[in-house]
């Protein structure tokens, strides 16, 4: 077994070597019932993420893949990432905000090419771009705050792949 690194925790995508099969691999996520996390399984895919008493705003979910290698190894795809109905709303607030920029300096273009003021449109695109860059900094603080727990993901896994 590929020993998982402590790089993991600042990655949000890995790879390990397994020595099992990908059958057994699965099945030992499957059977694995330790609290807080909660294990589904999809196909090939695992899906781990805390339960409600452990879970907070910024708690961070893992997909794993298993590919097999050979019939006595498999490859484990992993990744991190946040709560997908997170991550849409995020992508959705930076899309909104960058729309806003480019139409401010559509408008605020138009204005200066008929010579009028363009004040309120600098202030405007200004402001935007101050929420737009809080909204950055704000996402970056989320992931410092999941990072124990990604911790505790990196921790779930080595156990379950030492037990299997």
């Amino acid at each position: 077994m590929t020993v998982i690194s402590n790089e993991i925790a600042s990655g949000s995508r890995f790879k390990i070597t397994h020595p099992l099969s990908k059958e057994k691999t699965l099945a030992s996520f499957e059977k694995s019932r330790v609290p807080p996390f909660i294990v589904k399984r999809s196909d090939d895919h695992i899906f781990i993420k805390f339960n409600a008493q452990a879970s907070h705003f910024w708690s961070p979910q893992l997909q794993l893949e298993i590919l097999e290698k050979d019939k006595d190894h498999c490859l484990i795809c992993g990744l991190f990432g946040p709560n997908p109905t997170l991550w849409t709303f995020f992508m959705f607030l930076h899309f909104g905000a960058v729309t806003l920029l480019i139409l401010i300096a559509i408008w605020a273009y138009t204005h200066h090419v008929l010579h009028k003021a363009i004040a309120l449109q600098i202030g405007l695109f200004a402001f935007v771009l101050a929420l737009w860059m809080g909204l950055y900094f704000f996402g970056l603080h989320g992931k410092r705050k999941g990072k124990p727990q990604v911790a505790e993901l990196v921790l779930f896994i080595k156990k379950t792949l030492k037990n299997p």
